[in-house]
């Protein structure tokens, strides 16, 4: 085979590969029958600010995370700037930073992006009437984040927001409370 034959090949291989990986992630993104129940009215920049992680379903960067704390910010272009910050054990402090685009359709809706062109879902599915705690939740049920304005809050909140992501169709026993305090 000569170059220019072994470049076509090569340009092939890599279509297919393409394809194959936008198929994959088209088909892992389909969504169920039942969508999460969206918060009603988010006011954005009353949302914005620092929320304590209370529990999780956690993704492989927070396995074992404490002190999470998010941090939004919005920004001019209407886009939020996420801040998350956690320690693994007794390590130093990672942080880990992505954006956000709020739905034009719903303020509840968001993709949060990491890497740049994939946008994760995101959707906030309960905000107390104060601002004080919320849910936020996928469509897949495959994460979820109950927090807090606070690093704590009374056992029998924490039960009520449990009990609202069971509602959700939640496997609750995969949730996991995200120590917070101490370095």
């Amino acid at each position: 085979m000569n170059k220019h034959h072994l470049r076509l090949a090569a340009a092939a291989g890599l279509g297919f590969a393409t394809v194959a990986l936008l198929a994959a992630c088209a088909a892992g993104s389909r969504k169920p029958e039942t969508p999460v129940p969206l918060a009603s009215d988010v006011d954005i920049p009353r949302y914005m600010g620092s929320w304590f992680v209370i529990a999780n379903i956690p993704t492989y960067p927070e396995r074992g995370a404490r002190n999470s704390v998010e941090t939004y910010r919005l920004e001019s272009d209407g886009t939020i700037d996420i801040d998350f910050r956690y320690r693994k054990g007794d390590g130093d402090q990672k942080q880990m930073g992505s954006r956000g685009f709020v739905s034009a359709d719903d303020k509840a809706i968001w993709g949060v992006q990491f890497v740049w062109p994939i946008k994760a879902d995101y959707r906030i599915s309960y905000v107390s009437p104060d601002y004080g705690q919320t849910i936020v939740a996928r469509d897949k049920r495959d994460y979820v984040w109950i927090m807090a304005r606070t690093p704590a809050i009374p056992e029998v909140q924490y039960q009520a927001l449990l009990s609202r992501v069971a509602a959700m169709g939640y496997d609750t026993s995969l949730v996991q409370r995200v120590e917070q305090g101490g370095r």
